[in-house]
Parts: structure tokens; sequence; C-alpha cells
């Protein structure tokens, strides 16, 4: 293995307490029934709409969904700064950087929050590359990570899909990863059950130190 990309949100970024209480924000104000850590883990799924979908009861068209993202996204940030690394996360990004495999991010979150976040917490030295979240509400992480590949393949011509790992925490990074032509490993601690990562049919690791493990056995 050449190369690890992680995720952000719920991997390396224990913001799990945030996304929760900005869901509430958004049911709070159409009067919904808030949700607790569980209850998230349980109905999370993308595309977002079908996530809020089940939380509602009813199919959320494209005008309403951008009418919750914009209170989510107004809670979230309010409480950012709060947020830290998932406990092992600088041991894990350590295991991979002595070994000598290079290392990157590919997040949904939005570009800016991402770099500042990456550089304010000290581990921007450890990452070839950034990518943060540029397009439009409830898309989807394939063509994301995808373009992330190629401006990686790009960028260090002796980096190849095949010689990557994806960590992440939901199912929605193992199907990227196969989209991508990359392995994945998934990291039980973030934003959905053990059963759904399980299901994927690819290694799950209970801490962010076995997933390295496993991604560069």
């Amino acid at each position: 293995m050449r190369h690890v990309i992680w995720d952000w949100n719920g991997t390396l970024f224990d913001d799990h307490h945030l996304v929760v209480a900005a869901v509430n924000a958004s049911l709070d104000r159409f009067g919904v029934a808030r949700i607790d850590s569980a209850a998230y883990r349980r109905h999370f799924v993308r595309p977002l709409q079908l996530f809020y979908a089940r939380l509602f009861g009813r199919e959320i068209d494209d005008e309403l969904m951008q009418e919750i993202d914009d209170i989510f996204q107004e809670a979230y940030r309010s409480g950012f700064g709060s947020a830290a690394l998932t406990p092992d996360a600088l041991e894990a990004i350590g295991m991979v950087g002595n070994v000598g495999v290079s290392q990157s991010i590919a997040s949904m979150l939005w570009h800016d929050m991402l770099v500042s976040t990456v550089t304010r917490l000290g581990i921007d030295e450890h990452m070839l590359a950034l990518d943060g979240h540029r397009g439009a509400v409830g898309e989807t992480k394939d063509q994301h990570l995808i373009r992330h590949v190629a401006r990686l393949e790009g960028m260090y011509p002796g980096l190849r899909a095949a010689g990557m790992v994806m960590i992440g925490d939901i199912t929605d990074d193992a199907a990227a990863a196969r989209a991508a032509g990359i392995a994945c490993v998934l990291y039980d601690g973030g934003s959905q059950e053990r059963a759904a990562l399980d299901a994927e049919g690819v290694p799950v690791a209970q801490s962010l130190v076995e997933a390295v493990g496993l991604a560069l056995d």
C-alpha cells in the first residue's frame, strides 16, 4: 500500500455530537421529533434527502432539502470550533507516516472549513492533498473521490489507484472507494451502525489505529 486517503467527519474529526445537534436544530424548526446518537447511526444514509425522509416520515424535495441544510449548516458552524480530533487520530496518522506511506484527506465537508480546521489542528503537514466538498447539497461522494484519486495520480507519478486505500466511517465511503477503484477499511466509531458497515464486505475496525493496521496489512 502506497497511500492512505482519510475521510474527515466522523473518522479523523470527532464531530458526531455537533452533527446530531445540528440535525436536531433542523428537526426542531419543522416540528419533527428529535433524535439521539444511536438513532442517527441507525438512520443515517446518503443521499441526505433519503436520510431526512426517514426522520420526517415523508419525501424531501430539493427546496425543502435546501432549507434543512441551511439550518443544519448554521447550527453546525456555531459549534464547530469545539470539536477535536478522534482520540487516536494522531497515533494513526503517525503510524502511516512512520512506514513511508503518504496520506491525504477527501471529505464532504465544505472545502474552506476542511482546510482551515486541518491546519488549526496541526496535521496539514502530514497530508499531500486536502479536498473538501464544493458541489451541490446531497451529492454523493463517488465523483468527489474519483477526482481526488485522479488528482493524486496526476501530481505524484508514483501513486496509482491500485496502491491506495480509503479509511472512512460510513457505507458511502466504501461505495466511493469501489467507484474510484481503490481499497477501503471502515471505522466503527462514526456515523453508522456496525451491521451496516459489515454488510459492505470490507474490513471494519474498532479504532483508527486498528484501521491503519488493516489498511497496511
